[in-house]
């Protein structure tokens, strides 16, 4: 970032500088008048640009010191929940609509909607509809610092014929003409592809598609955004409903769609595919087709990729094009010995004086609309295509809210427990996923 833009960062940092009536004391005990906060992150690409956000932050307030932590998607969740439950979580963490109602329910997340209205906090500059995802009964806990949608990633080396690659259909019945480009992409070991009759689905060299099992109750890189493409809703309402609707006919086509590109040998068998993650497995060019998040661009279009990547819009199924979009937020621990502290940095957070920092490195889309524009302005400069993503976001009908409900965890494992038992071929879809909707909404009640 040039020095001009980091003076102006940090210039917009200024205004939040805090008239602290009293010296605070750091975490030794000291009357110092310094405060050290601790903010977690799970990824490590977008360590950079916070800390660039930090770095302007504490320029403007030189008595908050801002120190990271930063540690893999799994491992995160495991230790805030163990942190929380001790009573020494950070003053600050990176949240996910999907975690933060089993923080609301247990208490451990500050009510920062008396902040945002006593500073008057401008709501409206944020992408569409994030601004109330993270809101329960009047209470507001988090900003909207991004936002994300999905797409088709796929290897320029194994597809080769694009044409209509952004008109895909596809239906549960024959796949559509996404089924019949997955057939062509797969190819066995003696280099027939999957629409060839002579194809060997028990030997195969290059799968077609990819998919992600490990994917909750939600599905947000898959299956979930072509059963709503194909009709299906999760819940009675969004955000907070208390019915869901796993048991819906649309979603088990879909899940059973899933499994007949198993059987065809179009996909990898469950108990059978890599243990790498899917990025890793696409690098080793044994996959064609796969659906990733906007967040994955600079895995695919960087410099660190092993193979020759392009992005396509997600098929138009039944119901049309539909792509999840997600957004996440800057939580503040409700047990934080510095909340004045901790809500300036996430103020600042989600301000457009932070998010034009991260939209420059252009690592995610910022919730803040001049943030996007900057992302938008970075990936064209560098030739990264990344209009099915920003596409699909802006498109009327074109998104829907992943599920936001009380009981996230219990839920998100009782239904992928159901799919993997029917992709592995113990159970039937709608067998499965019935019994999956009963046991999730029995905690509801």
């Amino acid at each position: 970032m040039s020095r001009l833009r980091m003076a102006a960062a940090a210039l917009s940092a200024a205004a939040i500088v805090l008239p602290l009536a009293a010296a605070c004391s750091d975490e030794s005990g000291g009357d110092t008048g310094n405060v050290t906060l601790n903010y977690w992150l799970w990824d490590d690409k977008q360590l950079p640009p916070y800390q660039a956000c930090a770095d302007a932050f504490t320029k403007a307030n030189p008595n908050i010191t801002i120190k990271f932590t930063q540690t893999a998607w799994s491992q995160y969740w495991q230790n805030l929940t163990t942190q929380l439950a001790a009573g020494s979580a950070p003053d600050v963490w990176t949240d996910h609509a999907s975690y933060y109602p089993q923080f609301v329910s247990s208490n451990q997340i500050l009510d920062i909607q008396p902040f945002v209205t006593k500073d008057k906090v401008d709501l409206g500059q944020y992408q569409a509809g994030l601004a109330d995802l993270f809101v329960k009964d009047g209470k507001r806990y988090g900003l909207p610092k991004d936002w994300d949608t999905m797409a088709l990633v796929y290897n320029t080396k194994l597809v080769t014929d694009t044409a209509g690659l952004d008109k895909l259909t596809w239906n549960p019945s024959d796949g559509g003409t996404f089924e019949q480009a997955i057939a062509k992409a797969t190819v066995d070991s003696q280099g027939r592809n999957g629409l060839d009759p002579a194809f060997d689905k028990n030997n195969v060299k290059v799968h077609g598609f990819l998919p992600e099992w490990a994917d909750g109750s939600q599905g947000q890189n898959g299956w979930g955004d072509l059963a709503v493409a194909n009709g299906f809703t999760y819940l009675d309402k969004n955000p907070w409903g208390t019915k869901y609707k796993y048991d819906d006919p649309k979603l088990a086509e879909t899940i059973g769609w899933f499994k007949h590109l198993i059987d065809k040998g179009y996909a990898p068998k469950f108990d059978k595919q890599s243990n790498l993650g899917r990025d890793a497995v696409m690098d080793t060019g044994t996959a064609a087709y796969t659906i990733v998040g906007s967040w994955t661009i600079g895995t695919y279009l960087g410099t660190g990729a092993k193979q020759q990547y392009a992005f396509a819009p997600l098929p138009t199924g039944p119901s049309g094009r539909k792509t999840a979009i997600n957004g996440l937020s800057d939580a503040i621990y409700a047990g934080t010995k510095h909340p004045d502290q901790a809500w300036a940095w996430v103020k600042f957070l989600g301000s457009s004086a932070c998010q034009d920092i991260v939209g420059e490195k252009a690592v995610v889309f910022p919730a803040v609309k001049s943030g996007t524009e900057k992302a938008l302005a970075a990936h064209k400069a560098a030739g990264r295509n990344v209009q099915a993503f920003t596409d699909q976001a802006t498109a009327s009908g074109g998104t829907f809210f992943l599920p936001i409900t009380d009981h996230g965890n219990e839920v998100s494992q009782i239904v992928q427990d159901a799919i993997q038992s029917v992709v592995l071929g113990q159970a039937a879809p709608a067998d499965a996923l019935k019994k999956a909707n009963d046991q999730v909404n029995a905690l509801f009640k």
